[in-house]
């Protein structure tokens, strides 16, 4: 099978190489890209109606990141018959209703397992357990620049800018690192893996988030003093009439739990089924070669004819007001709206540190946002005793 790939980048030129060192029968015809690559210059175009005319190129490989020009690149792509394989979290998480059906309309695949999971068999697994059962729940730890930093606060005792600064010296974060910490990577990793499960898009604009930027030395302190410790995780569950819970947020989880046991920059994704109960994977789950592995995989699945078995019905209708648990605060000062939902609420050097009742997670975003008004370094974590 003849492919050409989208942008060679991190991850295209580690697509690339991955596939050059087996004997998967691909061959990578073009690559489109605007630098000179002297190792592929013959493959080299900046032109991709070289590669969209191009009968020989089955399948085309997004790797460029990014929303615009790449939707309309991957839906000419379907349109002219070829399939497309793309590990791009942004751009599946905002068209997946839309490229899902285009692919079946033109009766291509729509492959993106690297887009949510790095080398972790992730996406493919969750969306073939759902051919035996319903899949009720997932929860995951799904970033590895943020677990780095938390695991390093925990096991070191270290401030969260001392550790983001060595994640962004190790290359674990970006220069401006906002993506990781402030949820939006998550987020758009949450959209996918949710809609995978339950059959329906569920929009990335509408999972809530709590931001980890305003974490401090204390807050692990207290988590550890609960028997806990923090990890930052994504929420997501079929709820009553249809609807679907999705959250992002810092999270208080039992000290002996799976997931207070991923170090460093690793990842753990977990599925509740309705007969198979939970199935949890563990992994890398970003760099050049493990997301370029899982790129790879994709293409030869198709090349081999398995099928992915991935559908959309609609929209989801995210809805939290049905999740309830309680909630670790931490303010500057003491704060009339936690006070009135705080179990406990004490001062300690400076600062207030509550705990609340179980409370759902629509009110706790919605008082958060008017505590946050005043208060821009409070900060807010989910206390989950049954991760």
């Amino acid at each position: 099978m003849k492919i050409a790939i989208l942008g060679f980048g991190i991850v295209g030129s580690g697509t690339y190489e991955v596939l050059a060192q087996g004997n998967s029968g691909v061959e990578v015809k073009r690559i489109l890209d605007i630098k000179k690559v002297d190792s592929v210059a013959d493959k080299l175009t900046a032109n991709f109606d070289d590669i969209i005319n191009d009968e020989e190129i089955e399948t085309v490989v997004e790797t460029m990141g990014g929303v615009h020009p790449t939707f309309e690149y991957v839906s000419a792509a379907m349109k002219a018959g070829k399939n497309v394989v793309s590990s791009n979290k942004m751009l599946v998480a905002t068209y997946y209703e839309e490229l899902v059906n285009l692919a079946k309309e033109n009766g291509v695949e729509f492959r993106f397992t690297a887009s949510s999971g790095g080398a972790i068999p992730w996406l493919s697994n969750v969306i073939r357990r759902t051919a035996t059962e319903r899949i009720m729940k997932i929860q995951a730890i799904i970033n590895g620049t943020t677990n780095f930093i938390l695991d390093a606060m925990q096991t070191r005792g270290a401030d969260f800018s001392e550790v983001l600064a060595e994640a962004q010296n190790l290359g674990y974060a970006e220069r401006d690192p906002s993506s990781d910490i402030d949820g939006e990577d998550i987020k758009f990793k949450c959209s996918i893996t949710s809609s995978c499960a339950f059959g329906v898009h569920v929009p990335h604009e509408d999972i809530k988030v709590f931001s980890l930027r305003t974490i401090q030395k204390s807050d692990m302190e207290y988590a550890a003093k609960m028997g806990m410790t923090l990890r930052y995780m994504t929420f997501a569950s079929r709820k009553a009439g249809g609807a679907v819970s999705a959250y992002v947020e810092p999270s208080f989880i039992p000290a002996n739990s799976l997931e207070a046991s991923v170090h460093l920059n690793n990842n753990m994704a977990s599925l509740f089924g309705e007969y198979s109960g939970r199935l949890s994977f563990y992994g890398q789950g970003a760099g050049k070669y493990p997301t370029g592995a899982s790129v790879a995989t994709d293409i030869i699945e198709i090349a081999m004819g398995t099928g992915f078995g991935v559908s959309c019905t609609g929209k989801a209708v995210v809805d939290n007001t049905a999740e309830l648990h309680r909630y670790f605060v931490r303010t500057a000062e003491k704060c009339e709206a936690i006070a009135a939902i705080a179990e406990t609420y004490e001062e300690k050097d400076g600062a207030f540190y509550a705990v609340t009742r179980e409370i759902s997670v629509a009110e706790m975003y919605d008082i958060a946002a008017k505590v946050k008004e005043n208060d821009a370094g409070a900060f807010f974590a989910g206390i989950h005793t049954e991760v």
